[in-house]
């Protein structure tokens, strides 16, 4: 089965959230398993994004903090935070323009936040971009 790029980010932003939980919940876990149980098919557009949050993601969180007003990625629901750092990630190690990521980080945000989680990760991902 095809998958559109919006489908496969959607798929690495549950993934992501599963990891968070595992994390959270002190339970051992393994990403490529995680990742076969959520996919049908084999993908390294996924891959690259889970692989590549969970890698740099003291450094993407330090980074969407340094742009939050009194606020930290911590304090947002898993799923935000989920968009945000994949949005970070995306924005810094690959060459998807930087209008795609907001657009689908947006999306994204839409049918899993609320509108204040929505309108921070904008914010952010605004602020990287002019920075």
């Amino acid at each position: 089965m095809v998958h559109s790029r919006s489908e496969l980010r959607e798929k690495a932003m549950i993934i992501l959230y599963q990891i968070d939980i595992c994390r959270e919940q002190k339970m051992d876990y393994d990403i490529e398993k995680i990742i076969k149980s959520n996919l049908d098919i084999d993908n390294e557009f996924v891959k690259d994004i889970v692989f590549g949050v969970t890698t740099y993601k003291d450094e993407l969180d330090k980074l969407a903090n340094k742009y939050m007003n009194n606020w930290t990625i911590e304090r947002l629901d898993k799923t935000g935070a989920a968009i945000l750092e994949m949005a970070l990630y995306e924005l810094k190690y690959t060459d998807t323009p930087e209008v795609v990521i907001i657009n689908e980080a947006i999306e994204l945000s839409k049918k899993y936040s609320d509108d204040n989680v929505r309108k921070m990760i904008n914010a952010v991902l605004d602020k990287v971009i002019k920075a």
